[in-house]
Formats: structure tokens, sequence, C-alpha cells
């Protein structure tokens, strides 16, 4: 038999003719004992059914976080000592009439203060607001330096007095635009969270800390419409991304409802639609129950997962479903037919799903937990399909078999051209020089042009606000009203001083702070900087009668250890005097502005090395998204390698053919080139949320390659033209892969109406990514095998 006629097995119409030790070992494995395969898949199913009703919807803040880069290993090594800098959340109460120091305004904004005190999870010894007595008042007088809580021990909430004392008390501590809003209609609660709930100690949940946060929202607003309550920080980012998720699950129920109505219009048989259907969530639920049973969460990033893994499975199940159907329109019995066609698609898909799991697994070189967490996730479904999608519904089929008009109709092949479908002869065009060539020309400009456009493609966040929210979002809503009311920003980016202990004091440590400091302040994007340093200068000026002539570092040593004594009281520094933050507040997080503010660290620390004190990044919100952003930077580039030469060492073991692996790798690296482009078009930066779906489009995007130039290869080794070779590849796979395509882009395409931002820009991306990768293995694919692969010698075939 000549090399590939596998694809032309001949028809069988008695079953008794057929040879059950036919066939690989697993193939006779699989089929000759197919009853004991469906009940252990039955019983399995039931037990990860069970394990999958186990699964959590979870996150955790230090899983975003970049764990090996140097900035977090800084934080971990001194979060002790660094209050604030962590997992917070900033609370706004705020009123519209008046102003908050009135009576009434007062007691409100105690009564939510004592109410948030009390939410599990809180860090209560580090919150901080106008009524924590940790929010104190320093001056000098007279008499020295004379300091207290803002919220004095003997205030009386009726005394016009007493409201008097506390608005000059606020001035005196310095909180205005911080913890009071600029306008003095507003509060602000800094609320530091722990990593477990202190009541339960397990895990805090974000998702019912967000649930509590409304709850109060809800109940206090809903009293007084004058009132309002405004939330940021992490965790309140995190619920709401999981109270979205729903939306994500109805997004899932369509998605399977679209690849069923444009299966069965494909088939025209609604059993054996249903059954791929029906197997293909199976997969799902197998892969949730393994989850489960290994201990793994979900989270608002890998919620998707599932998804792809059914997008996945429909793909390779419409491959099996068509193969039978053919074969049976043939006169095949349904239980040959179904060992026919894993015999001949098996290898292929397996290759395939092997090609994914690589698109998956290279994302665990990206040490953000987030990410490994959905890499294992969907590694795991894709082990799973192996078994479901390419075992079971042969298996399957070969009991339901499909129906009989159904079949002839699939096994139908025109007999002329002008019986031929359009969309096949323009297809087929591209077997020949002439079109084939203005495909190709068009490809190298669309690359080019891509290239050039996908220069700009940033790093990061490029917009301000949670970019994981759409921008009409209430947490982003709450973002902006803290942006207009207050001088302070919520991004903070955070230098940890280090020196020995007792090194604090040191003159010449200070002096260079101050150097840094000022650098940072020229920076375009940062508002502000505050710490040791800073504050040690304005009780110098504060000890010389508050004249502005006087903020300055004085070289007296006993000077400078009376003012870090002072602030040492008030948390500037940690009580060893060797750790101390100095914070910069920055107008938003976007890369650009991150990017400043990283150089501008390392710039300083290679002209000022110093075995004294040491400058470290860093803490803060803007901080931890610097060290996110410079790992996402040098994945981006790693991850494609790795997933390009895994998908090329595939194709080749597969193909065994160097052409071959050209004609399927190039489309796909145009499709990565427009990706770029499309993202620079669309406003989309690389981010832990869009970073996969680069790579997942290339694992997904080579199974067109692998369905189609498998047959491709196979008949030009049988001495037929290409011409020739491609149209029964169309009659066979290639249709199916045009099916998928657009069912895959079907799916998807609806998440752009999501209210997580993310999740509609993942959907944009993939819709491109599935479209496109159709169009390049039905087009661009045949097109560049026109000049690089050529037809066996019929003479010297067996």
């Amino acid at each position: 038999m000549a090399h590939g006629t596998q694809y032309d097995l001949p028809v069988i119409a008695d079953l008794v003719q057929f040879d059950d030790q036919s066939g690989s070992l697993l193939e006779r494995l699989v089929f000759n004992h197919r009853a004991i395969v469906m009940i252990l898949c039955a019983l399995v199913t039931l037990v990860l059914g069970y394990q999958a009703t186990k699964i959590q919807l979870q996150a955790g803040f230090e899983k975003t976080l970049p764990k090996g880069h140097d900035y977090v290993l800084n934080y971990q090594a001194n979060k002790n000592a660094l209050k604030g800098l962590g997992n917070n959340l900033r609370i706004v109460v705020a009123v519209k009439e008046g102003n908050i120091f009135t009576p009434d305004n007062l007691k409100f904004l105690e009564t939510v203060n004592d109410e948030i005190f009390f939410i599990p999870g809180v860090d209560r010894n580090g919150m901080k607001s106008l009524f924590t007595p940790n929010t104190r008042w320093r001056m000098v007088t007279e008499q020295g330096f004379e300091g207290g809580p803002v919220i004095p021990g003997d205030y009386d909430p009726n005394s016009p007095k007493s409201i008097a004392e506390i608005q000059l008390n606020m001035v005196r501590a310095g909180i205005l635009g911080d913890l009071v809003a600029n306008d003095l209609k507003s509060m602000t609660i800094v609320v530091p969270l722990l990593d477990k709930n202190s009541e339960t100690g397990e895990r805090l949940d974000y998702a019912a800390l967000s649930d509590k946060l409304e709850e109060v929202r809800d109940r206090f607003t809903a009293e007084d419409p004058d009132k309002s309550i405004h939330i940021v920080g992490f965790a309140k980012l995190i619920g709401d991304l999981i109270d979205g998720l729903f939306a994500v699950m109805a997004f899932f129920g369509v998605a399977v409802i679209i690849a069923t109505v444009l299966l069965y219009l494909y088939t025209r048989c609604m059993r054996s639609t249903l059954m791929v259907i029906l197997i293909t969530l199976i997969a799902v639920v197998w892969q949730m129950g393994i989850l489960a049973t290994l201990g793994y969460e979900l989270d608002p990033f890998s919620i998707l997962v599932p998804f792809l893994v059914f997008a996945i499975g429909v793909s390779h199940g419409a491959q099996k479903l068509n193969g039978v159907l053919q074969d049976i329109g043939r006169g095949t019995h349904r239980y040959v037919a179904a060992r026919y066609t894993f015999r001949r698609l098996f290898l292929a898909g397996v290759t395939a799903l092997l090609s994914d799991g690589v698109g998956f697994a290279v994302l665990m070189i990206i040490q953000i937990q987030v990410i490994q967490d959905l890499a294992i996730t969907a590694s795991i479904g894709v082990f799973v399909l192996i078994f479901t999608n390419l075992i079971l519904i042969p298996v399957a089929l070969s009991y339901t078999g499909v129906g009989k008009v159904c079949a002839e109709r699939a096994s139908h092949v025109p007999k002329s051209a002008t019986e031929m479908h359009i969309l096949w002869r323009f297809l087929l065009s591209f077997t020949k020089k002439g079109p084939a060539s203005i495909a190709i020309a068009l490809s190298i400009l669309m690359a080019v042009g891509g290239l050039y456009v996908a220069r700009d493609l940033k790093i990061g966040d490029l917009d301000p606000g949670a970019p994981e929210l759409r921008p009409d979002s209430r947490y982003n809503q709450d973002v902006s009203f803290m942006i207009d009311n207050y001088s302070v920003s919520t991004d903070v980016f955070a230098v940890i001083v280090k020196t020995e202990e007792n090194g604090c004091i040191d003159y010449e440590g200070m002096s260079l702070a101050g150097e840094l400091e000022w650098r940072l302040r020229q920076l375009e994007g940062v508002e502000d900087v505050s710490g040791l340093s800073i504050r040690t200068r304005d009780l110098m000026m504060g000890l010389n009668e508050g004249f502005p002539k006087w903020e300055a570092l004085f070289r007296n040593q006993d000077t400078i250890n009376y003012s870090v004594t002072e602030l040492a009281n008030l948390d500037y520094v940690d009580p060893g005097c060797s750790i101390w933050a100095m914070s910069i507040y920055l107008s938003d997080h976007k890369a650009e502005t991150l990017s400043r503010v990283v150089d501008t660290l390392e710039q300083f620390n290679d002209d000022w090395p110093s075995a004294d004190i040491e400058f470290l990044g860093a803490a803060g919100t803007a901080g931890f998204e610097a060290a996110t952003n410079i790992v996402v930077e040098k994945a981006n580039r790693e991850m494609l390698y790795y997933v390009y030469g895994a998908v090329i060492l595939l194709c080749l073991l597969t193909f065994r053919s160097i052409p071959g692996v050209i004609c399927a790798v190039l489309p796909l690296m145009l499709t990565s080139i427009l990706c770029e482009a499309l993202m620079v078009w669309l406003g989309i930066g690389v981010k832990v949320a869009t970073l996969p779906v680069i790579a997942l489009g290339v694992g997904i995007g080579v199974d067109y390659a692998l369905y189609v130039l498998t047959v491709i290869l196979a008949k030009t080794r049988e001495g037929k033209d290409l011409t020739t070779a491609y149209y029964e590849t169309l009659n066979f796979t290639g249709r199916v892969v045009a099916l998928i395509g657009v069912t895959l882009a079907a799916g998807v395409v609806t998440w752009s109406l999501s209210p997580i931002k993310f999740q509609a820009d993942m959907g944009i991306l993939l819709t491109f990514m599935f479209l496109w990768n159709m169009i390049g293995a039905l087009i661009l694919m045949p097109a560049l095998a026109v000049f690089l692969i050529k037809p066996a010698d019929p003479a010297k075939v067996d």
C-alpha cells in the first residue's frame, strides 16, 4: 500500500469482513473492548462530576505578584516593616451637601468607620482614618512639641468648639488631601487586609469580603441619598470580577448553543451533534473534577479556560464526526467507520492537542502564580480531551452511528467544477501559481505593515483605573472620584530604603535619599514623594519656628536623632531604625509612568552605589505593577520562542517534511504579528490578562494546519497533484476546519459584550486569531505548498 493510502480505505459494507485485529495496538485495545471503555468513562464521569461540585472560585493577592522578581522578593523580606504598602483597601465616605465637619456627618463617618473596623479580615491595628488613634498631629510651640490624636479623647460631637478643634488638628496633621478630601466633603479609611480571616483561620475570601462591603455601602447610602461610599483596592477589584463572572457563565452557555446550532447545520444529524457536544461538556466536567481533587481553584483569569477546552474539544469532535459521516455515507458500517476515523485522525489529533498543551504549558515560565495556575488548568483540560474527544467520541459513534440521509449528504462529492461550491473553487485557485503568488505577496505586505504597527505595542496598562473592568464600572467611577477629590494618588510606588540597624539616622544616607527624591520629583507623572527624609526636613523646619528657610537636613547628629525618634513613633521607620519606605505618588499606573520611575531608580543606584544604604524596589500597588510589567515584557518573547519551537518540532515529527513545517508555521507567524498590531490599534497592552492569548492562538491555530496539511501531504505522496490533493482534503477535513473556525469565533465574539473588560479584550483577540488562523490554513498554506511541496513521481509509488 502506498504511503498515505489510509485516507482511501476500501468501502466495507459487511461488518463480518472486518478484521478486529487490524489497526494499531491502541485501536484494538479501545474498540475490541468498547463496552468496558464506555462503562469506565461513565464511572469516571460520576466520580469527577461529584468532585467538580467542590471547585471554588477564589483569588489571592500574592498569587498576582511575580514571585521571582527582585521587587517582590524585597517586599516579602521586609513586609513586616512596611505598613500600609501591601494588600489595602481605601474606602471613602462622602457627603454631597456641606462638608464632613457637622455633628450629623461626623457621627455618620464614625459609624461607618466602626462598621468597617469589625469586618472579618481587616487588620485592625493598621487601619487608619480620621477616627483611629494612630492618626496624630504634631506642632512646635513655645513650650516645645505638642501633639495628640486628631480626634481627642474629650471630643464632644455636639460642641462647635470641639468640631473646630478637629479641623485645626486635621490641618496640623497634614492629612488634607490624604485622609480628608481637598473639598472637605469626604474622609478616607485606609484598610490593610490580613492574609487569613482572624476569626476562622481560613484564607481571606474576597468574594465574601466584597459582598460585605457592598452590604455596608447599600445599607448606609440607602438611608440617606446625600451620603455615598467609594471603595478601591485589590480585594474589591477581585470581588467585582468574581461578581462579573456570573456573566461569564452565561457566555459559556451561549457558546454551547452556538456550537450546537452550527454543528447541526453542518451535519443535519441531531443525535450525533448532541453526542459530540455532550461528550465535550463531559471533558469540562472531568477537568473541573481533577482540579478540585488536586486542590486547585478557579480565579478570574482561569475561569475562561473551561470555554477554551470546550472550544478545542468541539473542534476535534467535529473532525471525528465528519470522518464517520463520510464513511457511513459510502456504505461502511458505523463500527468500521468509527475505527477507520480513529485510525486516520488519532495521530493528527494527538499532535494537535499536544501543540495546544505546549501553548498552555509554556505559560509556566512566567513566574506569576495566576498565570501558572491557568497553565495547569488548561493543560489538564487538554489531557482530558485525548480520552474524551479522540477516544470516547469515536467509540460512542460506533454505537450510535449517524442518520442515513445525513451521511449520504456528507459524503456527496461534486462530479464537475460547475457542481462545486463557489467557495471551494475560490480556495482551489490558490493551488495555482498566479493566485498563490498574489496571496504570498499580500501576506508579506501585511506582515511588514503589522511589524511596523506592532513596534508601538506597550507592556502593561494603558488606561487609568482598573483596566480589567469597563471605564463606566462602579469600581472605576470610585477611582475617578478619588483622583478628582484627593491629592494623594492610589497608585503608590514605594522604594524600600534599607540600612544596618540604627542606620536610618545617618546623615550621608539621608542626603542620598534627598537626591533620589529630587530626581523622582522631576519625572512626568510623579505627583508627590513622602517618607522619613522628607518628614525629617519638615520637623527641622518646625524646630526653627516653622521658617521655610530651615526646611533642610542638618548635619548636627543630635538634631537628626531627635527628629527620627519623633517620627519613629508615627511609624515612618521600623523599630530597628533600618527600614523605611519612600512613597512615590503617581498620577496613574500606565506603562510609561512606571518605566520612568523604574529607570530613574536603577540609574540612581548605578550613579550612587553605597555599602551603607540600599534603595530597593519596590512595594505599593504601582511597585508591584512595575515588577509585573518587567516580567511580562521578558516572558512575552521567550514564550513565543518556546511555543514556536515546540510547534515546529511536533509538526516535523508529524509531517516528516521540512517544507510541510514551513507551510504550517508561516501562517501562524503572520497571525501572531497581526494580532500584536491589532492590540496596538485597539489600545490593548501586553499584561497578565492578555499574555496567554498570544500563546494560545499559536497552539490552537496549529490544529487547522495539522488536519489540513496531514491529508495534503498524504495525497501528494501518492503522486496526486496539489490541486487534486487539496480538493480531496477540502472534502474530508478542510470543510470542518472552516466550520470550526467560524464556530469558535462565533462563540468568543460574544465575550466583547462582557462587563469584564479583560474578557472582552480576550474575546476580540481570540476571534481574530481563530478566523485568521483558519484563513491562513485554507489560503496561505496551500499557496506556500505550490512552491514548496512537490508531488511524488507516480511511477515510483508502490
